[in-house]
């Protein structure tokens, strides 16, 4: 049974930045979508952005436009969500997860087969 593995999350003051990185053990990536979910306390989880398995689409959050960028290298099997101009509203555990499908529909309906145990971003000053 293969496992996601997050990592990049610390703490950052506002307008810092982190990237965030989504590996695999013992599976490969490459035919998968994957997508960035959070959790912020007392809030429901919510889609981030999500990528293709070729990575010639993408999909982000309103509120991550413009400040996140997703990609992935299949040659070293990870995804990263590289977030700038960070917020204390960005403030969460961030999740990455892979399914099948399109981006779309995984950022839309948090549909994936695999999910990652989190890692924790947080804003603060």
């Amino acid at each position: 049974q293969w496992q996601l593995v997050e990592s990049g999350g610390g703490s950052v003051q506002p307008g810092g930045s982190l990237r965030l990185s989504c590996a695999a053990s013992g599976a490969t990536l490459n035919y998968y979508v994957i997508g960035w979910f959070r959790q912020a306390p007392g809030k429901e989880r919510e889609a981030v952005s999500c990528i293709s398995s070729s990575g010639g689409s993408t999909n982000y959050a309103d509120s991550v436009k413009g400040r996140f960028t997703i990609s992935r290298d299949n040659a070293k099997n990870t995804v990263y969500l590289q977030m700038n101009s960070l917020k204390p509203e960005d403030t969460a555990v961030y999740y990455c997860a892979a399914g099948l499908g399109t981006s779309q529909a995984m950022c839309a309906y948090q549909r994936a087969n695999y999910w990652g145990k989190g890692t924790l971003v947080t804003v603060s000053s």
